[in-house]
């Protein structure tokens, strides 16, 4: 009986570490409000790079994607408590977040953050006025370290929005994200650029996930070298985008 126990005990602990594999069910944690990167566009549908990176993936792994919507505020808790399996969310891979989950490589280079205000807005903002950031993002941390005042909002939609009512002279965030609103607007402008932390923009999974983060490794791989990420980051993010070798 005593043999049978450990059996038993045994075959509980190899289901348990087997996890998400065993299921091939990916539970895919994603914003769904940082164009392009993920949003919900006018026909109420998840869409953006990463969106079809993911589902790109998942196919060649031969898992099933399922796509969870979550604030960015508490994504990285969600995630740890088990409420899906990955973070697809224009994510960069920081030391400070590798402390608390773990990382795929990077499937977008590193790219600048800008601060964006409103056109004819004094550049000295950036060093002494009020500069707008979504909470818990490396931007936030940066404006911290500065002289500015940094006002934290949820979303990035209010931080933009704070900068057109005023309560902010500026924001600051990925270049690409406020690329959408200035590219398409003559009220918005940039006051400069300044590289951010991190290896580059990755999928998050809990620490314990190994098998499924090589997965997802293998993965990107592939893509790197037949050129379809290359490719994806292009039609998101047009021809001036960093890409793989």
């Amino acid at each position: 009986m005593k043999k049978l126990t450990l059996s038993l005990a045994s075959l509980a602990l190899a289901l348990s570490t087997t996890g998400v594999m065993a299921q091939q069910v990916v539970r895919m944690g994603s914003e769904g409000a940082y164009p392009p990167f993920n949003y919900i566009n006018e026909a109420n549908e998840l869409v953006g790079f990463e969106i079809d990176l993911g589902n790109e993936l998942c196919r060649r792994a031969e898992l099933t994607c399922e796509w969870v919507i979550n604030d960015w505020d508490t994504i990285i808790p969600n995630l740890v408590g088990g409420n899906y399996d990955t973070i697809m969310a224009g994510m960069n891979a920081t030391e400070s977040r590798a402390e608390v989950i773990s990382f795929t490589q990077a499937y977008k280079r590193p790219d600048p953050s800008a601060y964006m205000a409103l056109v004819g807005t004094d550049p000295s903002v950036i060093q002494s006025g009020v500069i707008a950031a979504q909470s818990n993002t490396v931007q936030s941390g940066m404006v911290a370290d500065t002289e500015a005042t940094l006002i934290e909002f949820p979303t990035p939609d209010e931080t933009i929005a704070a900068v057109r009512s005023g309560v902010a002279d500026a924001v600051l965030a990925d270049r690409d994200f406020l690329l959408t609103y200035q590219r398409d607007s003559d009220e918005f402008e940039f006051l400069d650029t300044v590289m951010p932390p991190g290896q580059g923009v990755s999928m998050g999974t809990r620490q314990s996930d190994d098998e499924l983060r090589a997965t997802f490794n293998a993965a990107i791989d592939e893509m790197k070298a037949d050129g379809s990420l290359n490719e994806m980051l292009v039609e998101w993010f047009g021809d001036e985008t960093p890409l793989f070798e």
